[in-house]
């Protein structure tokens, strides 16, 4: 039984089953999938049942989640929603302060410099996936305020991106203004050319495809294509040191809009698919986390970096959104809306921790932070959208 239990077969009916019933639970009492699904990962995680534990293969499972999410979401979108110099400053301020506030209260809980300045960066990228998915949910995607969010949260994971670049190499001693530069030239050329191509060729292509005699013979060809284009996008982006998420994100909006006449609907399709895998990315970050490493001491810091980590996100990005011309509730969404850290930064938290940049204490209050301010996000969402 004990070999069963520890089988990839046996792991993955597991995870969806558990994903899929987290999805179904938090429908029936009008909660948020997300909150369901990371409460169900915490209970068959290590923190509780240990059924679970995160290994390479259910980061690699949840991963895939994220990008098909992530695809999914950018079919709602048009370039001209999220190309916006109002989201630049809105996701630029959104970086500069959680890093300097994170970094200050690292430095007062004193840790070292290079370890402050992780635990800064940790605190800068907000996770796109979590409230994009709470908009949908709510059928909030098509408003101005979402489109804001998406659009800033975008370049908000690109800049911290190159945050964790130039951390790493202050860590090392190899800080480079031309390396640091250089990421931010390539995130930039990778969402202008990725957008463009897709939006006046490959969504051409789709339309010819559809339009084909082998596309009344195979319907489902569409689909496929549309799903290829979205991996070889976070293909893409990996391979020039981005996110595989924001390449699914440019991919989905490059092929929003495109209309079909003889294929099923690869919209559909891809949200089938976002149901299950999206469910089982959520379940992992409750799986990631290990409450049983709680010391009264690391809970405080917990709570005390979390209040940071909400707070500097309202103040990088929500006050900056209202002198944008905002009001003050759609400011307050907006602001609330970037505040989930996520997989980002637990990404961020494994790589220092993998580095020795940090230790497990740290590590563990990083996780927590990042799954608490995942949990707040969507139940505050929800209340001030439904108001």
């Amino acid at each position: 039984m004990h070999d069963l239990a520890h089988s990839i077969e046996f792991q993955m009916s597991l995870l969806l089953f558990v994903a899929l019933a987290g999805y179904l639970l938090s429908s029936r009492i009008g909660q948020p999938a997300v909150v369901g699904q990371i409460l169900v990962g915490l209970a068959i995680g290590p923190s509780v049942l240990g059924w679970v534990t995160y290994t390479e293969f259910v980061s690699s499972i949840a991963h895939l989640g994220a990008v098909i999410l992530l695809f999914v979401v950018g079919l709602e979108f048009k370039l001209k929603d999220i190309a916006s110099l109002k989201y630049l400053v809105i996701g630029l301020l959104g970086v500069i302060v959680p890093w300097i506030g994170g970094y200050f209260l690292a430095l007062a809980y004193d840790f070292e410099h290079h370890r402050a300045v992780i635990i800064g960066v940790a605190l800068t990228a907000t996770s796109i996936a979590i409230t994009a998915d709470t908009l949908r949910e709510m059928g909030k995607l098509s408003s101005p305020v979402a489109k804001a969010i998406i659009g800033a949260a975008v370049i908000d994971d690109v800049l911290a991106l190159a945050a964790l670049s130039i951390a790493n190499e202050m860590a090392t001693g190899t800080v480079s203004v031309l390396s640091s530069g250089l990421i931010l030239l390539k995130a930039i050329l990778f969402l202008g050319i990725g957008a463009l191509l897709g939006k006046y060729l490959l969504s051409r292509l789709v339309t010819r495809i559809d339009e084909s005699a082998m596309a009344i013979k195979y319907p489902d060809m569409v689909f496929i294509f549309a799903m290829m284009v979205a991996f070889f996008y976070g293909m893409s982006a990996e391979i020039i040191g981005l996110s595989a998420i924001v390449g699914a994100f440019v991919a989905g909006v490059s092929l929003e809009g495109v209309g079909l006449k003889n294929s099923k609907s690869f919209k559909e399709g891809a949200e089938y698919l976002r149901i299950i895998f999206a469910s089982v990315f959520f379940v992992s970050l409750g799986v990631l986390a290990d409450v049983r490493a709680m010391t009264w001491e690391l809970m405080g810091f917990v709570l005390v970096i979390t209040l940071v980590a909400i707070v500097t996100k309202l103040v990088g990005c929500g006050l900056p959104a209202k002198a944008l011309g905002m009001n003050w509730r759609d400011s307050t969404v907006l602001g609330f809306g970037m505040v989930p850290r996520g997989e980002v930064a637990m990404i961020v938290a494994l790589i220092a921790l993998n580095q020795g940049v940090i230790d497990q204490p740290a590590y563990v209050a990083l996780v927590l932070m990042a799954l608490l301010t995942t949990i707040i996000t969507p139940l505050v969402l929800r209340n001030l959208l439904l108001k």
